[in-house]
C-alpha cells in the first residue's frame, strides 16, 4: 500500500551574484581602450552587447555609471577602473 506524500514548496529567495570578473573586465577595457570608452559614451547598451554574460542589472549599472552599486559588487574601485564611471556621470545624458 503506497502512502500519499505531500510535497511542499517553499518560497525560496535566490539572489544572483553579479559576475565580478565581467564587470571589472568592462571597466578595465574602458580605462585602457579609448575606442571602447568612446563607444560606451555614445551608446553604452550597444557597446556592452558583446559582454553577453552580464545581467540586465549589471548592464544598467554600467550604462548609467552607478558607482555605488558597482562598488557593492566588486569593492572599492581605484582611479583607473573608475574612469568610465566618472566619464559617464559627467555626461548630461542618462
Amino acid at each position: 500500500m503506497a502512502k500519499d506524500v505531500a510535497v511542499m514548496r517553499e518560497n525560496v529567495h535566490v539572489q544572483v551574484v553579479p559576475d565580478k570578473e565581467q564587470v571589472l573586465a568592462v571597466l578595465k577595457r574602458a580605462a585602457t581602450e579609448s575606442e571602447f570608452l568612446a563607444r560606451l559614451a555614445d551608446n553604452p547598451h550597444e557597446a556592452l552587447k558583446e559582454y553577453y554574460s552580464l545581467t540586465n542589472e549589471e548592464r544598467a549599472a554600467l550604462a548609467s555609471g552607478d558607482i555605488k552599486k558597482i562598488e557593492s559588487w566588486v569593492g572599492k574601485l581605484d582611479k583607473e577602473l573608475a574612469t568610465w564611471l566618472w566619464c559617464r556621470l559627467s555626461q548630461e545624458k542618462y
